[in-house]
């Protein structure tokens, strides 16, 4: 039988099957941070339960971390207490942890791939939804519940619903300046923020195939804004020589062992997929949403739709935009480069070009937040940093940061923010926030302008 490549995965760490009932699915690896890990541990004590396989799991701090003085204590006495319980949930149940200040701590889909912790062929769960983003490795990768966390604490496994299997290609040529970013959102404007629910999606294509693994991890990371349980790419030569020789990658004789079975990792020909799409490179450009969902996107130089139901309208509203509207020109005093979607070297390489020789407009603040101590460390070693701060960008220590308002990188009410992270829904970037989705070209050449602009015209 035909199989895809989500099937060989899933397959090769089904336990059990219950019979007309869910599966009882081995993971791999699993990644905790410090938001939803605290009622696991606890649950684990009130009923004198121990932790299976701590070898399996590796913690960082992410979400709650201030991304200025991380030398100092927490000043937010939440964010000190969750760090603090995780720290100590660690220590009593010999746990990994890449706390604040570690050389490897970072975002925690960040750090994992960098460090070779993220392998093909893996099952990976997170209690965090865009746990998607390792699916660019080739795994099966998805976010769990804190009830669920308490299962893979307990017997390294998980009761889980197979989910069925959806399949986009995306073929042809990209236009300049368009980014994985924009692939992303081009997709899920197309197709829906619910398009993907109770499946999990393949990526494949020319477009994909010449993708970096950053720019894979961007693409899947945003998976889940448009419903899916997950995503993923074949594994292929791209990632095999990204994972080789990483801290925690297998080294020598095994990797070329574990290579051989990665290659085994694709799609068979003829294998079935219970929805496919197909797109055209040439019709994507740089995006922007004008929404409260990812879903709600255009071209940079479009027009908000002048038909919509009901919570377009409430969604218009609070972005105080209007139907027919065309956001070129429009002011904006903030922008944020960072997140688990866009904050690895590649993606402050690709700003830093565009930005280099230039000022900010003086209008903008402009915050630059790398995803780990590891990408701070390379920002610094090629310079980029100077190209920020030369520019009037603010760059700071590693974090979530203006991604999600957990933490003080917070947007004014009533402000916009052109942001390269992954939601854009009421509040997500603090109380009566905007923010506009984007690529890290697009948030840069804005925080040049001052105002959305075309830049494309202005790429060599």
């Amino acid at each position: 039988m035909k199989k895809t490549l989500f099937d060989k995965i899933w397959d090769a760490h089904i336990v059990e099957s219950i019979p007309n009932g869910p599966d009882i699915l081995y993971i791999d690896k699993h990644l905790i941070h410090e938001v939803t890990s605290p009622q696991a541990f606890n649950e684990l004590k009130e009923r004198d339960v121990p932790v299976f396989r701590p070898d399996k799991i590796v913690a960082t701090a992410d979400h709650n971390t201030p991304t200025e003085n991380q030398h100092l204590p927490v000043k937010d006495l939440l964010s000190r207490k969750q760090l603090k319980e995780l720290t100590q949930n660690c220590e009593e149940n010999n746990i990994t942890l890449y706390g604040l200040g570690h050389p490897y701590n970072g975002i925690v889909h960040v750090m994992a791939p960098e460090l070779g912790i993220t392998q093909p062929g893996m099952t990976i769960v997170c209690g965090d939804s865009h746990t998607s983003t390792h699916g660019a490795f080739g795994t099966i990768a998805f976010g769990i519940g804190t009830s669920q966390v308490t299962q893979v604490f307990a017997s390294q496994c998980l009761l889980v619903e197979k989910p069925k299997k959806l399949r986009v290609n995306v073929n042809g040529k990209l236009k300049k300046g368009v980014l994985p970013k924009d692939v992303i959102l081009y997709i899920i404007s197309k197709l829906g923020t619910n398009s993907g629910t109770g499946y999990f999606c393949e990526y494949a294509g020319n477009v994909f195939e010449e993708m970096s693994m950053e720019g894979r991890m961007t693409v899947c990371n945003m998976s889940i804004e448009m419903g899916a349980r997950g995503g993923l790419i074949a594994p292929d030569e791209t990632t095999f020589e990204y994972v080789k020789d990483r801290e925690f990658a297998p080294k020598g004789e095994e990797f070329e062992r574990l290579k051989a079975h990665w290659k085994t990792l694709k799609t068979d020909d003829d294998a079935k997929f219970d929805q496919e799409y197909e797109f055209e490179a040439e019709d994507i450009e740089p995006m922007i949403t004008y929404g409260t969902n990812p879903g709600m996107g255009i071209k940079i130089t479009g027009m908000i739709p002048l038909e919509g139901n009901k919570s377009d309208a409430k969604a218009l509203h609070y972005m105080n935009f209007k139907p027919g509207e065309i956001l070129l020109e429009k002011p904006i005093n903030y922008i944020f480069i960072g997140s688990c979607t866009n904050s690895r070297i590649e993606d402050f390489r690709v700003a830093a070009s565009y930005i280099k020789g230039k000022q900010k407009a003086k209008n903008v603040n402009a915050l630059i937040v790398p995803g780990s101590q590891q990408v701070a460390v390379q920002i610094k070693k090629e310079g980029l940093d100077k190209i920020f701060e030369e520019a009037g960008f603010t760059l700071r220590q590693p974090g979530c940061s203006a991604c999600l308002a957990m933490n003080d990188d917070k947007i004014p009410e009533g402000e916009y923010c052109v942001s390269t992270s992954n939601r854009n829904f009421e509040g997500r970037q603090g109380p009566g926030s905007r923010t506009i989705l984007a690529s890290p070209l697009t948030a840069a050449a804005v925080a040049i302008a001052g105002k959305i602009t075309d830049f494309t015209k202005q790429l060599n």
